[in-house]
């Protein structure tokens, strides 16, 4: 099998409660175009397994659309997404004019693979999206983004060293400094969950660190990263501690600590989203030229 051919979508009746959530929070007219979405669960391959995730497509009228990978958190059966945990992510972007898509990756489900992995193989299953989107007619291959949360922001890291296809990125409650937890840190016990046995912890978690290479991610991908300050997975240190190194290294990124938030952002969903979409607008619907960086001005 190619890597990143589309072996299956099926279309999925929109959850009744992420529709009764959206109504809720949503003006009337945002809430119109969020209940005109497609979702699709699909299948796709990668390394030679069948890889299972979902499709969000944004409601009719244009010819060609931008595209957004999103990169799931949460690991085992319980991280795993659904139709009611996509829809709410993915569904949003593609009501704002996004083909919106999500992979469960390795392992976890209904996806193939003996076991799931955590910043390893499973990379290679978030990457093999992007020649899924290319074969679409209907994406625009020239504007693709990169949203990532948590275990999914980390992994966002990893691919922004091997690519540079995204014209933008933003993470949220991301570890970028595993390598500096205590053994029986959160991030750090959960990483060590999914390890090869005789893997050596440390090793594994400087690979996993994106503070020791933020040097070599893509310099023309603008990274917005977020973080809640009152996030107890993730310590907000995480994310300061590479946005220092970014701007050391005047790289193009904005870094937002929202006060009193947790490692979902929790109590500031709605001001995110906004930061959120700003950030794809620009630099991937509008295609925004580079900010400038380092030293200049008045």
């Amino acid at each position: 099998m190619i890597n990143g051919t589309l072996l299956g979508a099926k279309q999925l009746e929109i959850p009744r409660g992420a529709l009764s959530m959206a109504k809720r929070a949503m003006t009337s007219l945002a809430y119109e175009r969020y209940a005109s979405v497609a979702l699709h669960e699909i299948t796709y391959a990668s390394g030679g397994l069948r890889i299972k995730g979902f499709m969000a497509l944004p409601p009719a009228g244009q010819m060609h659309y931008p595209a957004v990978v999103f990169n799931r958190g949460g690991s085992g059966p319980k991280g795993a997404l659904t139709p009611e945990t996509a829809m709410p992510i993915i569904g949003l972007y593609a009501s704002w004019g996004y083909v919106a898509i999500a992979s469960n990756y390795r392992g976890v489900g209904g996806s193939e693979g003996d076991h799931e992995e955590w910043g390893a193989r499973d990379v290679d299953d978030a990457m093999n999206v992007i020649p899924l989107l290319d074969s679409l007619s209907y994406v625009d291959k020239t504007r693709l983004g990169l949203v990532g949360g948590s275990r999914g922001g980390m992994m966002a890291y990893m691919m922004l060293v091997r690519t540079d296809r995204f014209r933008a990125a933003v993470t949220f409650g991301a570890p970028s400094r595993i390598h500096e937890e205590q053994a029986q840190a959160y991030i750090r016990k959960t990483m060590s969950t999914y390890l090869p046995h005789g893997a050596d912890p440390q090793i594994e978690a400087e690979r996993r660190s994106a503070v020791l290479w933020a040097d070599q991610l893509c310099q023309t991908t603008p990274l917005l990263v977020l973080h809640g300050t009152g996030d107890r997975r993730v310590d907000a240190m995480h994310s300061l501690d590479l946005a220092m190194k970014l701007q050391t290294l005047h790289r193009p990124y904005r870094l937002i600590m929202y006060d009193n938030a947790d490692h979902v952002l929790a109590g500031r969903r709605t001001e995110s989203n906004i930061d959120i979409r700003w950030w794809l607008d620009h630099y991937v619907m509008n295609g925004s030229p580079l900010p400038r960086t380092g030293p200049h001005g008045a």
